[in-house]
């Protein structure tokens, strides 16, 4: 590959922009070189701002396919596309960045996954929590051994009130679901990496639409439409692991709570815990006394960080281009997201039909 990375963006909307594209601009060795949408003018805008000089518009990502000077291909369309674009990437020679969750449907995921074992292209999931500065110190202390053997986790993504009410949130055939395959997934992987425990054994889920149905409700995102709301509004997930471990799952737009909590987790170990409440919290038992302790990683900077100005997107996006370039194994591997898709998808099925799940 040539020392300058040429990559496309498949899906010009809020997360293209707010995320992916400005932190592939402050990549050194990136160009952005071709932006496609089904809204030709957001194509035109992100080119304008993101794109090098002459950098390409299209509205069918087919046709952005054939170019065969790009490299990478960022793929940040609705949840029912991510497979399809997914593998037309890596079968025309593109390696690909997908937004989370990797896809509606574990057969979807696993078709993702079979496309780049065959093309021999590299696949991660945007799961961009786990390039948190209190994510990334977490994930190291466990591997040193301070939480022990890891048999509880809580995966948190509670909002009192917080429904997206723009784009495709509240389409369910778009989106596979509401609350717990958008904010969830994330809280789910954050769990699932740090426990390094990626064998389910069984789910049993509960899934509510107990609030959509409001007129002029209260949100931080100004008042949903009930005939437009067809997702979920909270959903909840107990996980038994094969091990015996046990996970909860929490997720929530619209829940009557006061205390909420996003993209965190819970830990209990034999060693000790930790928690993300309020910063990065860890708790255990030194000389027969209990004891709690909040991790300031601020404090005069942490050795095991590359930058501490460095945001988590910016981290991810710097990690995913240095496993392309240096053919290094992405930090997110798509064999783990595909257990959170799993592990979603039983959920919303164990709801649907009032039993728990059990995989093979």
């Amino acid at each position: 590959m040539s020392k300058t990375v040429k990559v496309a963006i498949i899906g010009c909307g809020g997360i293209a922009n707010g995320k992916h594209m400005p932190a592939l601009s402050k990549q050194k060795n990136v160009e952005m070189i071709a932006f496609c949408d089904i809204e030709k003018s957001r194509a035109e805008e992100a080119a304008e701002k993101f794109g090098v000089e002459g950098a390409k518009v299209y509205t069918d990502y087919n046709e952005l396919l054939k170019d065969q000077s790009i490299d990478i291909v960022h793929v940040c369309t609705p949840n029912d596309s991510h497979s399809v674009i997914t593998v037309a990437a890596l079968e025309a020679d593109k390696h690909v960045m997908c937004e989370k969750p990797m896809a509606k449907t574990t057969e979807q995921a696993q078709e993702m996954i079979d496309a780049a074992k065959r093309t021999g292209k590299k696949l991660s999931i945007a799961y961009q929590n786990r390039f948190r500065n209190d994510s990334l110190y977490l994930k190291q202390l466990i591997e040193e051994g301070d939480l022990g053997d890891i048999y509880y986790g809580k995966a948190i993504a509670l909002r009192r009130r917080g429904v997206p009410t723009w784009g495709v949130f509240l389409d369910e055939e778009k989106q596979g679901g509401g609350p717990l395959i958008d904010i969830g997934t994330h809280a789910l992987d954050l769990t699932l990496w740090l426990m390094d425990n990626y064998k389910p054994k069984s789910v049993m889920g509960s899934v509510f639409h107990k609030l959509s149905n409001r007129e002029n409700a209260a949100n931080d995102f100004g008042p949903w439409d009930p005939e437009e709301f067809k997702v979920e509004d909270s959903a909840f997930g107990f996980v038994t692991m094969e091990n015996g471990a046990t996970i909860q799952v929490e997720a929530s737009w619209a829940l009557n709570i006061v205390e909420q909590g996003e993209a965190q987790t819970l830990l209990a170990g034999t060693e000790g815990g930790a928690d993300m409440k309020n910063g990065l919290r860890l708790n255990g038992e030194k000389r027969s006394r209990l004891y709690d302790q909040n991790i300031n990683l601020n404090a005069g900077g942490v050795a095991f960080f590359e930058g501490s100005s460095e945001t988590e997107s910016d981290r991810e996006a710097r990690m995913w281009i240095e496993a392309v370039t240096e053919d290094k194994e992405p930090l997110v591997r798509p064999e783990q997201a595909l257990v959170v898709t799993q592990i979603l998808e039983a959920i919303y099925e164990s709801a649907r039909t009032g039993k728990a799940v059990y995989f093979d």
